[in-house]
């Protein structure tokens, strides 16, 4: 089980690398130039990542098998850029938590006015 402190602060500091990128691009990009400016944000903050990392034949999704980023071995990012987060959204995320067994998701929707990431734990794993 990660220490929650240290998984807290991982996650505070990716929400305010988040809000960097929403701020520097506005609301009407591509989920593609989202990404591309969150890895630039990302490689300037000295945070470890994985791009576009598979998560394996274990996530049968009609939204694919692929995890926009993995920080730190700790924390899966999905970005969207999208009007509304669907349940299937949540589901996927769910997915790709149990396939990694990596406890915590965050769904970051950049076409929203105002950003608010969506926390999404793994319920899978056991909880003190």
């Amino acid at each position: 089980m990660l220490n929650k402190f240290v998984l807290g602060e991982l996650s505070y500091k990716i929400t305010g690398i988040c809000f960097k990128v929403h701020s520097s691009l506005g609301r009407f990009c591509r989920e593609k130039q989202y990404s591309d400016k969150l890895e630039e944000v990302l490689r300037e903050n000295k945070v470890i990542y994985k791009r576009e990392f598979e998560i394996g034949k274990l996530v049968e999704s009609p939204l694919g098998n692929k995890a926009d980023f993995i920080l730190e071995d700790k924390i899966i990012l999905d970005v969207k850029a999208k009007k509304f987060i669907t349940k299937e959204d949540y589901y996927q995320m769910q997915r790709y938590l149990r396939a990694s067994n990596l406890e915590l998701g965050l769904i970051v929707n950049f076409r929203n006015t105002f950003l608010k990431p969506k926390r999404v734990l793994n319920s899978q794993l056991r909880r003190p």
